[in-house]
């Protein structure tokens, strides 16, 4: 028999009880979902990020980055 158990690991509390139970490979097993944008497919590429970092460079430092 199984039982699935929902934990929310934001807490110091759900981190500890999720140790514990990683402990005992032989009787659990943890399955840690995909976060929701990759399921959505709505994750960004590496090219849109690094435009991103480089318009907030720009901002900071009143200076196009791009022309460096």
């Amino acid at each position: 028999m199984e039982v699935t158990a929902r934990i929310n690991i934001d807490s110091p509390t759900g981190r500890k009880l999720v140790r514990e139970i990683e402990k005992h490979k032989k009787v659990a097993k943890i399955e840690y979902p995909l976060p929701e944008d990759l399921i959505t497919g709505t994750a960004l590429s590496h090219d849109e990020v690094w435009d991103k970092i480089i318009d907030k460079m720009s901002n900071h430092y009143g200076v196009d980055m791009r022309k460096i």
